[in-house]
């Protein structure tokens, strides 16, 4: 999206309060088990990972927590506490993030610094796949989402950053940074 054309920071806040993102409701549980699921079946036991762009309610987190991961949350809105982004981790998440930022070749990058070698990036975004329908598209609507990803572009920033790309699901993907071992 244009800049010109996108929410100032106020508006955009205001559009993410509207979202019904409760921690307990088991059909936002199982979304996000979209993207659970295969990370979780990835990591280590006990690996720290980071929820960026948790929104105000973290429920990923909640649900890494469960499983035995050790969590931390980044939002610039809801949880803005800068000292989760000085450190690394084993596996940062993304749900339904990407497609909001403003300025995504930074983020990338700032992804990857916040990966330890070897730790992965979950990434979940619905994937633009049909030019025809694009102006018709109910994800474009939103006014927040201003940037929008096709397997193709995650493939493209996997060989940017040296990653390796796993797409295990619809709209998932899952990126690894090279570490020892892992070339």
């Amino acid at each position: 999206m244009a800049p010109e054309s996108r929410l100032d920071a106020a508006a955009e806040r205001q559009v993410y309060e509207l979202h019904n993102n409760d921690p307990e409701d088991p059909g936002y549980r199982r979304f996000l088990a979209r993207l659970a699921e295969p990370l979780t079946a990835r990591l280590a036991p006990g690996s720290q990972g980071l929820d960026f762009g948790c929104g105000p309610g973290p429920a990923l987190a909640r649900m890494l927590e469960a499983a035995g991961f050790t969590m931390r949350l980044y939002d610039p809105f809801f949880h803005p506490d800068a000292d989760a982004l000085a450190q690394t981790y084993d596996f940062v998440t993304c749900t339904e993030v990407v497609e909001h930022l403003h300025q995504p070749a930074q983020v990338f990058a700032r992804l990857d610094r916040l990966l330890k070698p070897g730790g992965w990036l979950g990434v979940m975004t619905c994937f633009q796949t049909d030019d025809d329908r694009f102006d018709h598209w109910h994800y474009r609507r939103d006014p927040t989402h201003v940037v929008f990803y096709r397997e193709a572009t995650f493939a493209w920033l996997a060989r940017r950053f040296g990653w390796t790309l796993e797409v295990p699901r619809k709209d998932v993907a899952l990126m690894r940074k090279p570490g020892p071992g892992l070339g």
